[in-house]
Parts: C-alpha cells; sequence; structure tokens
C-alpha cells in the first residue's frame, strides 16, 4: 500500500523503517526476506508485542524507529511498518516550501516545550526545547500555512523547498 503525507492518518505510530518492500505474508505471519516481521497469530494489540509473544526464533531485526511523520519525510528509506503490523511504502508527491523564522520565545511545560516563532501565529509543541544557541526554525508549509517543524538553525538559512 502506498501512502502520502495526505493519507498519514492512516498509519499507526511509532513506525519502522524496513530495507525492502520484500514483504509477503502466510498464514497469519508477515514475512520479509523470508524472516518473520509479525505474527497476527498471537493475541498482542501491537507489533512490538506479538513480537514478544511469537514462538518462532526467525525474526527480522527492526532497528530504526520513527515517532512522527517528519521522522518519515526525512527518512531515505522508502518502506515502513506501522506499529498494528500493517506495512506500506511512503511516496514523496510533493515539493512543499520550507522558510526559517526567528525564534520568539520557548514556553518548557511539564512533558514538553511550546516554541513561539516570530510571524507564525500558533505555537510548535517540541518534545525538548532546542539548545540555546538555535535562533530560527525552519518549517514547512503546506500551502501558505504554517505545517510542520522540520529542522533548527544558528543562522537563518536560504528559504527552499523540500519533497514530501
Amino acid at each position: 500500500m502506498a501512502i502520502t503525507y495526505r493519507d498519514i492518518r492512516l498509519v499507526t505510530f511509532p513506525v519502522y523503517a524496513l530495507p525492502s518492500g520484500n514483504w509477503h505474508g502466510q498464514d497469519g505471519l508477515l514475512f520479509l526476506d523470508d524472516k518473520i516481521l509479525d505474527d497476527k497469530n498471537m493475541k498482542g494489540a501491537n507489533l512490538g508485542t506479538r513480537r514478544l509473544q511469537t514462538p518462532h526464533k526467525n525474526l527480522y531485526p527492526i532497528k530504526y524507529k520513527i515517532h512522527e511523520l517528519i521522522g518519515i519525510i526525512k527518512s531515505s528509506k522508502k518502506h515502513f511498518i506501522d506499529s498494528k503490523g500493517a506495512p506500506f511504502e511512503y511516496e514523496k508527491v510533493d515539493f512543499l516550501r520550507l522558510s526559517y523564522y526567528k525564534i520568539n520565545r520557548i514556553d518548557n511545560l511539564t512533558k514538553v516545550s511550546r516554541l513561539h516563532l516570530q510571524n507564525v501565529k500558533k505555537p510548535f509543541i517540541v518534545p525538548r526545547p532546542p539548545p540555546i544557541e538555535i535562533q530560527y526554525a525552519g518549517v514547512l508549509h503546506n500551502g501558505a500555512r504554517p505545517w510542520i517543524l522540520y529542522d533548527y538553525s544558528e543562522t537563518k538559512l536560504k528559504d527552499t523547498r523540500r519533497k514530501v
């Protein structure tokens, strides 16, 4: 199944990067390159639980965990499996504008931080504040609206675009 940034709501995070799309299912087992990726015969609600419960020993090692869409966008991989056990191919289809904004203020909350940017009305919620020397944040725009935080920079970088 091919997923784009428009369809990302169909994916349950976290997702795991896979080296290829060479997967197939048989008798409740999902294989990747003849090793078991998921065992749907187990009662677990998610991929990790089922992998712990399975009696099979030839499990495919999963190495790269991605917690949100920006991780998929930045990844060089195209094939992923979500935490429900659904494999998919992420297809980059559009170029979106990447603009850099000065960081006005950072509110440190209990578990997250709120990042206020110059000329952007809505603040971004981030898991941890950027280092003190960071002055600018790169934001991808979906149309004219700021959409998703892309990266940080110590200096204002030139506006550009990224394929998402």
